[in-house]
């Protein structure tokens, strides 16, 4: 699964539509358990902490039977990959509870933006006009979305906005690493570096879950594991230009989520916001595939 394929675009598309599909369904848990839906409301720390750990032990067994050959890895790169990442996991889940699930979705397709922005000094990358365009209209639409003015709608905006900065740093890390490793191996090391973080950080806040929230952490890092799966996959049937659109169908099912789950449905703000971010996101990743291929990042 996890080595290259004979091209199929047909399957690469349906792979990454379930994969946007398993990482919308993430956050809709996400917000069920930081809105006391399960029982008390839980700390988006410990969240984060149910979905490293159960991604560890989901994509943990995968290791085990397929036993790829590992490489010696880069721990320094791991080690920042694994702290933004995480950073950025925890901050998108907080920002569920606040705002609507098509708002942090939308906000969190600035990851690529916020990577691109950040490879102009770090990495010492080019830019030329028609992606500092597309960057400047994906930002305009997450102003929209702040909505100034609206309190707790702004505040979970703001979470979502650094949630996608965490994982827009993750990119350089990630474009570093690129080559170096395995799929598989950089999938496990940074689930289980993650988890370490993400333990030490939930000590303060933690608290004994119940059933239901067991099951719902449980869900959270499979279905983050399943759809980091399918996104390889899919990466491995179709260029990356071809497949990377399909996955903002993340925002389709975000909304369907939120409106059958919470019964909230985007309003004409939400709308607008959504459709100026992608206008950026959608030139930005049609202009990053006529420069050159590349692969974009596995699904947080």
């Amino acid at each position: 699964m996890f080595s290259p394929r004979a091209p199929n675009p047909a399957l690469a598309a349906l792979l990454t539509l379930a994969a946007s599909a398993f990482a919308a369904g993430t956050t809709l848990l996400a917000k069920a358990l930081g809105t006391g839906v399960l029982g008390p409301a839980m700390h988006p720390l410990q969240i984060s902490h149910g979905r490293f750990l159960f991604a560890l032990l989901a994509i943990g067994a995968v290791t085990t039977v397929m036993r790829p050959r590992m490489s010696r890895p880069h721990l320094g790169l791991h080690a920042g990959r694994s702290a933004f990442g995480w950073g950025g996991v925890t901050l998108m889940f907080a920002a569920a509870t606040f705002i609507p699930l098509s708002d942090a979705t939308a906000i969190s397709f600035l990851n690529p933006v916020f990577g691109m922005m950040l490879a102009v000094p770090l990495l010492g990358e080019k830019v030329g006009p028609v992606r500092w365009g597309a960057a400047a209209i994906a930002l305009v639409g997450a102003v929209v979305l702040t909505r100034p003015g609206d309190g707790a709608i702004a505040f979970g905006a703001v979470l979502a906005l650094g949630s996608a900065l965490c994982l827009g740093t993750e990119l350089i890390f990630i474009k570093r690493l690129s080559g170096r490793e395995g799929p598989l191996q950089i999938l496990f090391i940074n689930n289980l570096i993650g988890l370490v973080i993400a333990t030490l950080a939930v000590v303060l806040v933690w608290r004994a879950p119940n059933v239901q929230q067991w099951l719902a952490l449980a869900g959270i890092g499979v279905l983050m594991a399943a759809a980091q799966a399918c996104f390889v996959n899919a990466m491995a049937r179709a260029d990356a230009s071809f497949v990377a659109p399909f996955f903002y169908a993340a925002l389709v099912f975000a909304t369907i989520y939120d409106a059958a789950v919470f019964a909230v449905l985007p309003d004409a703000v939400s709308i607008l916001g959504a459709v100026i971010i992608l206008t950026g996101a959608g030139l930005l990743a049609w202009r990053e595939g006529r420069r050159r291929p590349h692969q974009p990042p596995v699904a947080e």
